[in-house]
């Protein structure tokens, strides 16, 4: 059965079912003991899930009673495991795969209310509904499904929001949150942290003292990523200059390859590989490590702004305001170019090598990463 037709099911089926639902919660609970259990939703990427921790603790502060469930995406479950404001976590498949068997998961929790932070529809509102809940937000609420929300009645835009972390925090502020810090949480442990550092001296050689900056090659879509040329000649100047430097890439398993083919280019043993070699849990300890990581705008580059790491960040087609740094500002470089096509296609982009991120030089990059060791040097 073909996708269209699976949702035109289900908005029918929800129009009949919602046709005869009564329930008028009081708004007074909001806020208060009344509400006991919380379905938190935020099951797409790695920085999306990120970008949604301020509003999670604003709401765990408003609900300090409340037990508080987060819906995530199933292989992000171990890095928000350790979220100190979320008590259970609930993993998510993806589209209308497990949708049913889902859905009467989530009505068994007998939630109160659910906060949809960032998630696809057209499952998302429709799951939220099924759960149960008395209360439903979202978000923007511009979808055929803004029926079922408890604020479907005035319609929202993505572009009504500056920032991705304003956009979940007014979801929380909906919802009874107060707290509006846009510090992002991603703990990580002192044991964890040795063990990684413990790791990269065994396995590549990088003493727990010397200066380490980040790569970050890959992104989620070819108009993010910086060409992997440029790279090549920022990490040769760099360790030309800086004999105690090191260079390490990291990623995905499936960056891999990109890493490789950075590394062969410049072909020092001063520049090292981790994409793919450890999971995911301790991805935020290798990332704390860098003086600095050089990024475009990716999930990691979140899990940097998170766990405290400057960065330099790398933007084009989309504007650093929108996903960028929003706490630290004076930590961070952001290196911000235009885009060559309006519109821009974003994930659709025709070209294998975007010429808007070509507009980012390897000498301000270089600069940027000299700014920053020195800063870290000074640390030291």
């Amino acid at each position: 059965m073909g996708t269209r037709i699976r949702e035109n099911l289900l908005l029918w089926g929800l129009q009949l079912v919602h046709r005869f639902d009564r329930r008028v919660p009081d708004r007074a609970e909001l806020g208060t003991h009344a509400i006991q259990r919380i379905l938190l939703m935020s099951c797409t990427a790695i920085g999306d899930t990120l970008l949604s921790t301020p509003a999670i603790r604003s709401l765990r502060q408003a609900y300090p009673q409340a037990h508080i469930v987060l819906l995530v995406n199933a292989p992000y479950h171990g890095l928000f495991a350790t979220n100190p404001d979320i008590d259970e976590l609930i993993d998510y498949h993806g589209g209308y795969r497990r949708f049913l068997r889902l859905a009467w998961q989530l009505r068994r929790q007998r939630f109160d209310l659910v906060a949809i932070l960032h998630a696809n529809e057209p499952q998302a509102t429709p799951l939220a509904y099924l759960s149960g809940a008395r209360w439903r937000f979202k978000l923007p609420n511009n979808s055929r499904f803004r029926f079922l929300l408890s604020n479907g009645e005035r319609r929202h835009n993505w572009s009504d929001f500056t920032h991705g972390i304003d956009q979940r925090l007014a979801v929380a502020t909906l919802a009874g949150g107060r707290l509006q810090d846009k510090q992002m949480v991603l703990p990580v442990a002192a044991g964890t942290a040795q063990e990684v550092s413990a790791w990269l001296a065994a396995q590549h050689g990088i003493a727990p003292d010397a200066p380490v900056i980040g790569f970050q090659v890959g992104a989620s879509t070819a108009s993010r990523r910086w060409p992997a040329t440029r790279y090549a000649q920022l990490a040769r100047q760099l360790l030309a200059t800086n004999p105690a430097l090191q260079v390490v890439i990291t990623g995905s398993p499936a960056e891999r390859a990109l890493a490789e083919t950075v590394a062969a280019e410049v072909n020092d043993a001063r520049l090292v590989i981790t994409a793919g070699e450890l999971p995911l849990p301790k991805m935020p300890a290798l990332v704390q490590r860098f003086a600095c990581l050089v990024t475009p705008d990716t999930g990691i580059m979140h899990m940097a702004i998170a766990v405290g790491t400057p960065i330099v960040g790398l933007f084009a087609a989309a504007h650093w305001t929108g996903s960028g740094p929003t706490t630290d500002l004076q930590r961070h470089i952001v290196i911000q170019k235009h885009r060559t096509c309006e519109p821009c296609l974003g994930k659709r982009c025709q070209y294998s090598a975007p010429p808007c991120m070509d507009n980012i030089a390897v000498d301000e990059v270089l600069d940027a990463c000299r700014v920053q060791l020195a800063r870290w040097q000074k640390d030291e």
